[in-house]
């Protein structure tokens, strides 16, 4: 049952082709395109691809967004898109917020793909699940696979954008993280990863004061590689966090 995973973020679509909708399956082909160029596909990366039995989306993106990637799939394949909504519960996952179903898609994604990695790693443990992108989410998972809550601040590339926009005279350029920045280049990147890291470090601080246990802490997002060296808590850095949580929602809803 070939299963073809599509993740629509802010400026990206990625895809995954697997052999299967379960956890582990054989990744057949991959690529990511930016949402200008979706109309692409059918003509592109996807016309040699095997017609895939089942899709599964997560997307961010409008609406009008996820109806071009439809199109492109009606021009290939007779296949339904599926797009994964937050709900009270799936997967192993209880929905703590206020109005599940405003919960992001990605965010509920991305935590249903760290508790099956972190179950596959061993016994429950509290996690921690950040991803960098466009904007900056970090969410709280305690033992027993409920979401408690996440805190979302903006990505670097707003935060450049933002200072640019509202300070006169300043203009972003691109500097290093320094601990003590001496020129205007490097106070904004270090500022703007610092802000970001130290909002991770408290949610790690308030999972482990509630929970009283060490969290696992698991990271992805395009931009997770630039925040990963400068952490002070230990962090597994997933590229396909996303993709994880869409193949074991798969394996649980085609495959049950």
């Amino acid at each position: 049952m070939a299963f073809l995973a599509i993740d629509v973020g802010n400026t990206r679509l990625k895809w995954a082709l697997y052999d299967a909708p379960q956890p582990g399956a054989a990744l057949r082909a991959h690529g990511a395109e930016f949402l200008e160029n979706i109309d692409k596909l059918a003509d592109g990366a996807w016309s040699a691809l095997a017609p895939p039995d089942r899709m599964l989306g997560c997307a961010v993106a409008a609406d009008a967004v996820k109806r071009r990637v439809e199109e492109q799939m009606e021009e290939l394949w007779d296949v339904p898109a599926q797009w994964v909504i937050a709900s009270a519960a799936e997967a192993g996952l209880v929905n703590g917020y206020d109005h599940p179903t405003r919960l992001g898609a990605d965010r509920w994604v991305a935590m249903i793909g760290a508790r099956r990695r972190m179950l596959a790693q061993g016994e429950a443990r509290p996690m921690v699940v950040v991803m960098v992108g466009t904007a900056v989410t970090v969410e709280a998972i305690d033992q027993q696979g409920k979401f408690l809550g996440g805190f979302i601040l903006p990505g670097h590339g707003i935060m450049l954008r933002a200072l640019e926009s509202g300070t006169a005279g300043l203009h972003v350029p691109t500097g290093e993280v320094r601990e003590f920045p001496t020129n205007t280049s490097d106070a904004l990147t270090s500022g703007g990863t610092y802000a970001i890291s130290g909002a991770i470090e408290r949610m790690v601080q308030h999972v482990r004061r509630h929970c009283g246990a060490e969290p696992a802490c698991y990271m992805t997002g395009g931009a997770g590689w630039k925040m990963a060296p400068h952490m002070s808590v230990g962090f597994e850095l997933i590229e396909t966090l996303i993709f994880d949580g869409l193949l074991e929602i798969g394996r649980q809803r085609f495959c049950g």
